[in-house]
Formats: structure tokens, C-alpha cells, sequence
């Protein structure tokens, strides 16, 4: 038979499970942004090294169009040298006029394919800038890459045990507070930044949002007769003794008169 929790023993439960999960929450503040960083590396190095793949191929068919027009160009000089020939052989105009268009013809296949291997060497000689400088880059990224996957690895070398421990703690505190707070301890964790879902009293104000709560609340929250959430953020509020560690009150200026 399921004992049922009294309110108290319930707030106690929730800010036990608040103060886990606090513990692990500074632990990945301390791994910082390294885990979103090494992603985005791993996820430019892909991209970089396609763009190198491709650009390695691009190259090489430049340099091969640029042979391709040399090519043609050396076959054109030899068909103007062969043309040359046989006009000291022409026997009447008609054959003259015929190898004369075929010279002509040969001169302008040089002059295009001239053309067309400038512009494939200047393309040739673009990608080839691209390529050394996307080949830099690459190599920037990985040296950045293998820093941070170090560092994050150290940090993680040093809290694992730690973080495991607490998220199994966490788990199993779950297991002891019913669904309904459950779900409104984690709908208010993830409306904050700082995660924090359950705070105490502190300094007469709110621990997560700092506003003054009204004495008769106070009186209230220090009984734990009632689950209360602070009137200005939601956060639920406890008793700073809740747990028999009650913290030092720091005194006020009225208190030191």
C-alpha cells in the first residue's frame, strides 16, 4: 500500500530533486559551449572537405581541357604546315582556293582553342587558389577541432562518474513525487534558463526571480501546509530550513539599529 506524502515531505521531495539537478546543470555549464562547438566543427569539416573533393575535380578537369586545347592547337599547326606543302603542288585556282580556306580555317582553330586554353588556365589557376586556400582552412579546423574535442574530454573525464551519479540520484527522486508536480517541475525548469523550478525564501524575495513575497506568504511557505509558487514567476517557493540547513540569515539594516 502506496504511503500517501504529506505536503511537506513533498516540497522536501521536489527541492532534494531541484538541488540534483542543479548540481547537474553545473556541470554542463561547465562544459560550456564545447559540446555545440565540437558538433558545428565535425559539421564544417564535412562540408569543407566535400568542397575540397570537389574542387580537387574541378582542377583536374581544367588541366585536362588546357592539354585537350594544346591538343588541337598542335594539330592545327601541323594541318597549316601540310596545307603550306602541297600549295607549291596546286596544279589550277580551285585546288589553291580550297587549301587557302582550309589554312585560313586552321588559323582561326588555333586562334579559338588559344582562346579557350586562357580561359582554362585561368580557371585552372582560381580553383587551384581556392583549392590551397579551402586546403588552409580545413587544416585550421581540424587543429580547432582536435582542441576542443580534447578539452571537452578532460571535462568530461572529470565529472562522468559525478554526472552519472547524480542523474541516476535524479531519476530515482522522480520516482518518489507524483506525475502531476512532476510535470509542473519540468514545464517551469525549461521556462528558465538557470533551470530552477524550486527555490527558497531568501531576503524576504523570491530565490529565482528576486521580487519581495508578503509576510502572510512567507508565514505560509515557512508552515508547508501548501505547495505555493512565487505570484510573479511561478517558481515554486520552500522554506530555506526545509531541510533541517538552514542557512544563515543576513541581518537587515533595521535589525542592526
Amino acid at each position: 500500500m502506496t504511503v500517501e506524502l504529506t505536503v511537506e515531505e513533498k516540497l522536501k521531495k521536489m527541492y532534494e530533486l531541484q538541488r540534483l539537478d542543479s548540481q547537474i546543470d553545473e556541470i554542463q555549464i561547465l562544459k560550456g559551449e564545447l559540446p555545440a562547438e565540437v558538433q558545428d566543427l565535425e559539421d564544417e569539416l564535412t562540408g569543407l572537405e566535400t568542397r575540397l573533393g570537389r574542387l580537387q575535380v574541378e582542377s583536374k578537369e581544367a588541366i585536362s581541357d588546357i592539354g585537350k586545347f594544346q591538343g588541337h592547337i598542335k594539330d592545327a599547326e601541323a594541318n597549316i604546315l601540310r596545307y603550306q606543302a602541297q600549295l607549291d603542288n596546286v596544279k589550277n585556282n580551285r585546288e589553291f582556293e580550297a587549301l587557302t580556306k582550309e589554312l585560313e580555317l586552321a588559323k582561326l582553330d588555333i586562334e579559338l582553342n588559344e582562346k579557350k586554353m586562357r580561359n582554362a588556365k585561368s580557371d585552372s589557376d582560381k580553383k587551384q587558389d581556392l583549392l590551397t586556400a579551402t586546403e588552409e582552412r580545413l587544416e585550421r579546423k581540424r587543429r580547432e577541432l582536435e582542441t576542443k574535442r580534447t578539452e571537452l574530454e578532460q571535462i568530461i573525464e572529470k565529472t562522468e562518474s559525478e554526472e552519472q551519479e547524480l542523474r541516476r540520484r535524479s531519476a530515482e527522486a522522480r520516482k518518489h513525487i507524483e506525475d502531476r508536480l512532476i510535470r509542473a517541475y519540468d514545464k517551469i525548469r525549461t521556462s528558465y534558463r538557470n533551470g530552477l523550478a524550486v527555490v527558497t525564501v531568501e531576503r524576504n524575495s523570491c530565490g529565482g526571480c528576486f521580487n519581495k513575497i508578503p509576510p502572510q506568504l512567507q508565514l505560509e511557505i515557512g508552515v508547508s501546509k501548501n505547495i505555493v509558487a512565487c505570484e510573479h514567476c511561478g517558481r515554486i517557493l520552500v522554506d530555506d530550513g526545509i531541510l533541517g540547513e538552514a542557512k544563515p540569515q543576513l541581518q537587515s539594516v533595521e535589525d542592526e539599529d
